[in-house]
């Protein structure tokens, strides 16, 4: 039977450099993870992770609403398609900024591409004249009750008086974005095409 082999004692230059190799490690761990938890509990996030239009908290609910179509056929929510809108509620006497609206939203739905057909837009009240439709349109005839559950729908401090505002409503009915009048339409593309990635 061999004695057991025992191991010469480390250097002490080595056993130092091994323990402040290991106190490096878990400073560089710890103090990420301390970065980390304060970025995130500050609010901060990356550029591309912040939304453009406002985030609605809490969502407004439109699940009880009933939105009855121009032709008198209820527009169902259906959320196993996972279906999007767009819902833009104008003023009453809404003309050239609607016919303007409409169509940046057109060319905001084009871009959508292949996703296109999983994003209705939904118009709430009458279609000015020279207004661009597409097959994403939906006309919502007018109904107190549901503008009444959009949130500043009539603008809000420092907003404009007659502009309009368009709002972001989920697969399951909740209005979860508002964009306030006078929005860039790119600030909507952008936070759809991220929304629409969740499909």
């Amino acid at each position: 039977m061999t004695a057991p082999r025992v191991e010469p004692p480390l250097p002490p230059v080595q056993r130092d450099r091994n323990r402040w190799l290991l106190v490096l490690i878990l400073v560089l761990f710890l103090g990420s993870a301390l970065v980390a938890g304060a970025l995130r509990f500050s609010g901060w996030r990356p550029a591309g992770m912040q939304n453009r239009g406002e985030l609605l908290n809490p969502p407004a609910d439109l699940r009880g609403q009933t939105l009855r179509l121009s032709d008198g056929t209820v527009y169902d929510w259906r959320p196993v398609e996972r279906r999007w809108r767009i819902l833009v509620a104008p003023p009453a006497d809404c003309a050239s900024d609607c016919v303007e609206l409409s169509r940046q939203l057109d060319l905001v739905w084009q871009l959508f591409g292949r996703n296109a057909d999983h994003v209705d837009i939904l118009w709430l009240g009458e279609v000015p004249e020279g207004a661009i439709r597409n097959s994403a349109w939906r006309v919502v005839e007018a109904d107190q009750n549901l503008r009444a559950t959009l949130p500043r729908v009539d603008g809000g401090a420092g907003e404009a008086d007659n502009g309009v505002p368009a709002y972001v409503v989920d697969p399951n009915g909740f209005v979860i974005l508002r964009y306030a009048p006078g929005f860039d339409p790119g600030d909507l593309r952008g936070d759809m095409a991220k929304l629409l990635k969740l499909r």
